[in-house]
């Protein structure tokens, strides 16, 4: 299980991986919303903004997500570092339910681009 420091690492590692993309990634990535990652096994939710193709504001509380973000993740923290590190596949992770994200009807259109 990957700890709090590991996985705010990993958040502000794909913070940077946006920040640097091009093209439909960079465009996708530019909304400006709410985002939550809920870590079930450590049972702490960061929270922050996606403005600008970044991740800002990160902030993290122990327990599931208090409000509900616009773009809203769920996973267990291995997996988030994984994920991050380029070690898991998002669209196998979350066809086969490890990895959860909801988010409005236009926003995921335009995240797919990033999966």
């Amino acid at each position: 299980m990957a700890d709090t420091e590991e996985c705010r690492t990993a958040l502000e590692r794909l913070s940077r991986n946006l920040a640097q993309a091009n093209g439909n990634v960079r465009e996708a990535a530019s909304v400006d919303r709410s985002l939550s990652c809920w870590l079930t096994d450590l049972d702490l939710t960061f929270t922050g903004t996606l403005r600008g193709g970044r991740i800002e504001d990160l902030e993290h509380t122990p327990g599931a997500p208090a409000e509900k973000a616009a773009i809203r993740l769920t996973m267990a923290s291995d997996d988030l570092v994984a994920l991050v590190g380029g070690r898991l596949n998002f669209a196998s992770a979350w066809a086969g339910g490890r990895v959860r994200l909801e988010a409005g009807f236009r926003d995921l259109l335009r995240l797919r681009t990033l999966l």
